[in-house]
């Protein structure tokens, strides 16, 4: 397996805001138990913070790697061989590709609070999925790293 070019990792993490929704349902969590006592409230704090910080952070898991000869999004592992041209989506256009232009066939990592885009096709005759839709904050970058994994090291 080669190394790639240019490698490319990014995680597609929850923005800020998310952090303080979370400490605000702990807070409801606390107002709820309010009168069952000082400790049960606490409790409701912190628990319902947790909680929440929980999923949270597990929706802004998911990563986008280019590693050797592969692109590795989310779940998904597909080699660079199998994918065809590139296109870098602007906010626009991504809400367009992600709703009214959308093939339920293909393959969708998408975060509604990342704007921009990269549309991949899958040119794999034995692959029913037309194109990958992906999420990222840096669509020139992962678009570069594909392209680079894509060319022959010598």
């Amino acid at each position: 397996m080669q190394l790639s070019a240019t490698p490319y990792e990014e995680r597609l993490t929850a923005p800020r805001s998310w952090w303080f929704i979370s400490f605000l349902v702990g807070v409801s969590f606390a107002l709820i138990l309010l009168p069952f006592g000082t400790l049960p409230m606490l409790g409701g704090l912190v628990g319902g913070t947790a909680a929440a910080a929980v999923v949270a952070s597990s929706y802004g898991s998911p990563r986008i790697r280019v590693v050797g000869d592969s692109l590795i999004a989310g779940e998904a592992r597909i080699p660079v061989s199998a994918l065809g041209s590139s296109e870098i989506l602007d906010p626009d256009e991504a809400r367009a590709w992600r709703t009214y232009k959308a093939d339920v066939r293909a393959f969708l990592l998408l975060r509604s609070y990342i704007p921009r885009a990269l549309r991949v096709e899958v040119t794999d005759p034995e692959d029913p999925t037309p194109y990958l839709y992906l999420s990222t904050r840096e669509p020139e970058a992962l678009a570069a790293a594909i392209e680079a994994a894509k060319t022959p090291q010598g």
